[in-house]
């Protein structure tokens, strides 16, 4: 079954007299555990197609299912129910909250899920169990790494068990070797518990570690 389809995707952006097509009837189908990556050069339309396969915008026309329900023109409430419920997120800039543990941080969407403060923080643990940082729970960001933060961000991602993790040049902000960490952490997240992966990068080497990739340029598929 297709976790994530997309027939006839256009977004166009109008800036004063100019009308721009970022996006040109695009097409995808991700199978449920596939690992993807989306690449392209700046200005190719990835960052648009990323933020439309989040929720986090909605099309000019055309169709988007995720799990078999068209989202593609839903109200913003209820986009944000979508992105809570089925969409986990990672930023190239982790974007944790400065004042908060690396225990709350993860905690967080559990909470605004509804689950209750003691239950947020078991799954939390676990999370951070999973990604190897269960000596680092009651750290600050200040107080870790950069491959650290990267991987409070991805526990926070995987807390309300989404259906679809979607990585933004997950590795833009890290070190080479780093960054080959944090590839094999989603690699074992897709292979080990299934989860399905959509990853933005510009790397090539990067690229090569999923199971398919999807080459945008002008707005269009090219590969």
């Amino acid at each position: 079954m297709n976790t994530l389809e997309v027939k006839d995707l256009v977004k166009t952006y109008t800036m004063g007299e100019t009308t721009v097509t970022a996006l040109k009837k695009i097409n995808v189908s991700v199978k449920a555990g596939e690992f993807v990556a989306i690449t392209g050069q700046s200005g190719s339309g990835k960052s648009t197609l990323m933020n439309l396969l989040g929720c986090l915008d909605i099309p000019t026309s055309g169709a988007y299912f995720i799990d078999g329900e068209n989202v593609a023109h839903m109200r913003n409430d209820e986009l944000a129910t979508i992105r809570n419920k089925k969409i986990g997120f990672v930023f190239q800039k982790f974007h944790l909250l400065p004042d908060l543990t690396a225990l709350d941080n993860v905690a967080l969407p559990a909470l605004y899920a509804g689950t209750n403060e003691a239950a947020a923080q078991m799954r939390a643990k676990e999370m951070l169990t999973m990604v190897e940082l269960s000596d680092r729970i009651h750290h600050f960001p200040y107080q870790l790494s950069g491959g650290q933060q990267q991987r409070v961000a991805i526990a926070r991602a995987l807390i309300n068990k989404p259906s679809i993790l979607l990585a933004d040049e997950p590795t833009g902000n890290l070190d080479s070797e780093t960054g080959k960490t944090i590839i094999q952490l989603f690699k074992g997240l897709n292979e080990k518990q299934n989860v399905t992966i959509i990853m933005v990068t510009h790397e090539p080497e990067v690229a090569k570690h999923a199971q398919r990739t999807i080459t945008l340029r002008d707005g269009r598929i090219v590969s």
